[in-house]
Order: structure tokens, then C-alpha cells, then sequence
């Protein structure tokens, strides 16, 4: 009996605690999106926010070449790709280097610049 008891206690806590879980991850992030990816759709700590209005694909352009001139020398943008997701555009960026090689930018709604991975030759 206090086999059974202490097997039902353990048992019933990890149900308390996945409940717990499934809840907080619900609860205003939605869609799987963790703590901090709120921040990030705006722009925030970490990332280059220019606004809190939704940005043009122009705006966008000039912030990918703002952020290329300061971190990869020589860089330039190519391209510029609107992507709606959810009620926002957002922004992919292909950028072209000096020996052929590119890179791709991620631009949020609101003007925050994510670079994507390392540089790819051409």
C-alpha cells in the first residue's frame, strides 16, 4: 500500500508540473513561441529596433545596408524579399561580398536586423 502511494504522490506531482509547463507555454506566447520572441517580433533587447510601426520594404533595405556597412565589409544588398507572416511583413535580405560570397539578413516587422548563418560562395 505505501508502494502504491508513494508511486500514485510521484506520479501525480509530474502531472502538476507538466500541467505547469504546458500552461506557462501557452500562456500569451502561442504558436510555440518561447519567452523573449515577443520581444524579438519588436525589435527588442539584442536586435537593431528602428520603430514600433510596421517598416516598409524600402525601410528595410536601408537598414540590411546600414547593418552591412557596419559589420561585413564590403557587403551590399541584392535583394530584398517581403514575407507576411501572421497580421506583419517581415523581411528576408540576400547580400552580395566583394568576392562573391552571401549572406542573408533577417528584418522583423519593426526594423530588428537577425543575420542567418555563415557566408556562402557563389
Amino acid at each position: 500500500m505505501r508502494k502504491f502511494l508513494s508511486v500514485s504522490l510521484a506520479v501525480g506531482a509530474l502531472a502538476v508540473l507538466v500541467g505547469v509547463v504546458v500552461a506557462q507555454e501557452h500562456r500569451g506566447h502561442g504558436m510555440g513561441m518561447g519567452p523573449g520572441m515577443g520581444h524579438a517580433m519588436k525589435g527588442g533587447p539584442g536586435m537593431w529596433a528602428t520603430t514600433t510601426t510596421q517598416i516598409t520594404e524600402q525601410k528595410a533595405n536601408e537598414l540590411a545596408q546600414q547593418y552591412a556597412d557596419k559589420n561585413l565589409a564590403g557587403f551590399k544588398v541584392e535583394r530584398v524579399l517581403p514575407s507576411t507572416g501572421m497580421p506583419h511583413t517581415m523581411y528576408s535580405v540576400e547580400l552580395k561580398g566583394p568576392k562573391g560570397e552571401s549572406r542573408t539578413l533577417h528584418i522583423t516587422p519593426f526594423g530588428g536586423v537577425m543575420p542567418f548563418g555563415g557566408s556562402r560562395s557563389s
